[in-house]
């Protein structure tokens, strides 16, 4: 009787002697460092006293965070369906996540829970300060126009308002 071959893995010696055991150690290592960051931010987000600070701690690290338990999750799966998949979450995540980081900022800058005093350079006030300027500018025109234009106040002719008895 001939006893099979063992497979070559078997045959190396030491604790990481085959690639797919690296593969499962560093899978482990990424999704270790990666939960640990998302941890941070999950503290930061509790922890930190402005929106500024706390929008940092919600998408720097939490991005980073998840981009290494993808990359952990695909060392250990190896399946290119699950890699495909991991790709495409990771791709919408750090897509998404600026645009919802700009959204929460700009909404907290709006309803003054930014303490405009601790910013370095503050672009949006200028912006908001010439909108308001247009705004008020279209405002008086508008009045202008509802008052008939003729710079008396007076009510145009033939609205039913000039004083005499409708017929």
């Amino acid at each position: 009787m001939t006893r099979p071959l063992a497979p070559a893995h078997a045959l190396a010696t030491g604790p990481l002697a085959h690639w797919t055991d690296a593969a499962d150690v560093a899978g482990a290592v990424f999704m270790l460092a990666g939960a640990l960051l998302c941890l941070l931010a999950g503290i930061g987000l509790v922890r930190l006293p402005d929106v500024p600070t706390r929008i940092h701690a919600a998408t720097k690290p939490q991005s980073f965070g998840l981009t290494l338990v993808l990359i952990g999750a695909g060392l250990w799966l190896r399946s290119p369906i699950d890699l495909g998949t991991m790709l495409l979450v990771g791709l919408f995540q750090l897509l998404t996540t600026p645009v919802a980081a700009h959204m929460v900022g700009r909404a907290a800058y709006r309803t003054g829970r930014v303490d405009r005093d601790g910013l370095v350079a503050d672009d949006l006030a200028e912006a908001l300060a010439e909108q308001q300027r247009k705004e008020a500018e279209q405002r008086g025109e508008a009045r202008e126009e509802a008052g008939g234009g003729n710079g008396t106040g007076d009510a145009a002719e033939g609205d039913g308002r000039s004083g005499g008895p409708e017929r």
